[in-house]
């Protein structure tokens, strides 16, 4: 079942409460990827402001549209990114939550300088060592992050997604500390099942898609 808007940011507040911090230094994320057109609408309509997408193409096919009738939104690009669509990646999204090696950053370097604008970028950190998922090694993160600053990108903070089946909060909290050690504010992790743990230890983003659409369609 899903919750409103307002549900999901009332959980943010009180997590935010407990850990001391303020609800409004937490950026809601509506994960919209295999969403169409009229459900995002309702939830806009309920001032959701920041989409989540993970596929380049599937977000160039339907948000031109939307925001042209629901000006202000946000658009964040969550899933991996090839760097053949660095192009049409800053040229979309306002974010990018997947910077995760020397071959992306190059690639988005060349296109934000070519096209005059610097969306907000996330370094992915692989935080639970998983072969199957993207991200940057732990060990790997200072070099990918000089890389980063050479090519100029706005890198604002690291992003995670932990391991399946485990307690979150652990992996979070190394996150945290990961970004602290490099002078970085932003923290994009948590999601719909583990936001508030997230929000608890200092996320500054959460990608919260099931709570607010409901489950997602199948092959999504």
């Amino acid at each position: 079942m899903a919750e409103t808007v307002a549900g999901v940011r009332e959980r943010i507040a009180k997590a935010a409460a407990l850990a001391g911090r303020e609800p409004g230094d937490v950026t809601l994320i509506a994960v919209s990827k295999t969403q169409g057109a009229e459900a995002i609408a309702s939830v806009i309509r309920q001032g959701q402001r920041d989409f989540g997408e993970n596929r380049v193409q599937e977000a160039a096919a339907k948000w031109p549209a939307l925001r042209e009738r629901h000006p202000g939104v946000r658009l964040h690009l969550i899933g991996q990114l090839q760097s053949n669509k660095a192009d049409e990646a800053v040229a979309l999204f306002d974010a990018i939550h997947s910077v995760d090696r020397e071959s992306l950053v190059a690639a988005l370097g060349k296109a934000m300088a070519k096209a005059g604008r610097r969306p907000d970028c996330f370094v992915q950190v692989n935080i639970g060592d998983e072969a199957q998922k993207g991200g940057c090694p732990v060990a790997g993160l200072p070099a990918l992050l000089g890389q980063c600053a050479e090519a100029a990108l706005p890198v604002i903070g690291l992003m995670c997604i932990p391991p399946e089946g485990v307690e979150a909060a652990p992996h979070f909290a190394l996150l945290a500390k990961l970004a602290r050690r490099h002078g970085l504010a932003g923290l994009s992790m948590g999601m719909s099942a583990d936001y508030e743990s997230a929000v608890m230890i200092g996320a500054t983003h959460v990608r919260v898609g099931t709570a607010l659409f409901g489950a997602r369609k199948e092959g999504g």
